[in-house]
């Protein structure tokens, strides 16, 4: 699990008020919450004097107080403001004394977290730059998402997420393709930093969205490009004349041996045709679901520990998605700048 990265945890519509909610991230329980300015705040559910899960205790919109002893703290910061057992004159500073807070900022609908390497010192005020973005490209548009929890670990997560061969089989619906609609394909990728792009191309020419989305667009082309970036993330953009649609979908590893995705999508086709958004939340979800089943099912296999093998070409960004995560560890052990594994831009071509 990559530290040293932001990750999605709560959506933000489900912090509201003085109310307190608990997730696990990197193996690690949280609490968030909104202070009464409305900051999102996340700290290590566990008081750092006993331990005691601090959303057990009461929060006043400004301080989290334990249960057990009714230590406080600003959640923001993670700094104590008040330890009631002590008497005047203990020689203790109280203000040097911090929870464990985490950089926490709200980005297109969710609550996240910024999670440091291990022995990087963080507080909750740290400024660790912006959390990824769905991009954008009007100030008129649709937004929003869908999540499912996958009990596999974070990389059998994002091998699939970007298994570019699964779709006829996986996928198969009259509303999105079927397995006799397999055919060859070719797409060039090209290196980014920390991470890769299948370049600009044409959509796929068997996926019934696209054709819907060529004929209502009128477009003279359009066009796809994807990328995947560490730790997690991977951006799709469509692009139809002035039309266009974004996704951010990202993997977030929860434990050793589970992970949840989350997809949010932004859009300005269709914005005036009623009833679309119901319409593909729809059909996102059952997509999802195909995909987690998958998932649930290939855990199964997974729990005997069976050797495994990835080919080429159709398993080559699987293959870079490992190698780019040890290059990084790689860097990150012996402060050397990182080594990409792609050399320059490569052609790939399968079936699916």
């Amino acid at each position: 699990m990559l530290r040293g990265f932001w990750y999605p945890a709560v959506r933000g519509d489900q912090v509201r008020g003085r109310r307190l909610v608990t997730t696990m991230l990197l193996g690690i329980p949280l609490v968030l919450g909104r202070d009464d300015r409305g900051r999102p705040f996340a700290v290590r559910d566990a008081c750092p004097h006993r331990a005691m899960p601090l959303s057990q205790g009461w929060f006043d919109g400004n301080q989290l107080q334990c249960s057990y002893h009714g230590w406080k703290f600003d959640p923001c910061s993670g700094q104590c403001t008040e330890i009631p057992s002590l008497v005047p004159g203990q020689d203790l500073e109280v203000s040097k004394i911090y929870a464990n807070a985490f950089p926490c900022r709200e980005r297109d609908g969710f609550l996240w977290v910024y999670v440091p390497e291990k022995g990087e010192k963080v507080r909750g005020d740290f400024d660790a730059g912006a959390p990824p973005e769905v991009p954008k490209f009007s100030e008129r548009y649709t937004l929003t998402f869908l999540s499912a929890d996958l009990p596999v670990n974070v990389d059998h997560g994002i091998i699939g997420l970007m298994d570019p061969a699964h779709g006829p089989f996986v996928h198969q619906a009259w509303w999105w393709r079927t397995r006799h609609s397999i055919h060859d394909k070719q797409k060039a990728f090209e290196p980014i930093a920390n991470g890769f792009r299948m370049s600009a191309h044409t959509p796929s020419s068997n996926s019934a969205p696209y054709k819907l989305l060529r004929a209502y667009a009128k477009a003279d082309s359009i066009t796809t490009t994807i990328d995947f970036v560490l730790p997690n993330c991977r951006y799709e953009t469509i692009h139809a004349g002035k039309y266009w649609f974004a996704s951010l979908t990202t993997v977030t590893p929860i434990t050793p041996g589970s992970c949840r995705i989350d997809v949010r999508a932004a859009w300005n086709i269709f914005r005036l045709v009623p009833g679309v958004l119901p319409i593909f939340r729809f059909f996102g979800k059952k997509f999802m679901e195909q995909d987690r089943r998958t998932m649930e099912i290939q855990a199964e296999g997974l729990k005997h520990d069976p050797a495994m093998m990835l080919i080429d070409d159709a398993d080559r960004p699987a293959k870079w998605y490992f190698a780019l995560k040890q290059a990084l560890l790689d860097s990150r052990r012996t402060g050397e700048p990182m080594k990409h594994p792609m050399s320059g831009p490569v052609t790939l071509r399968w079936r699916s």
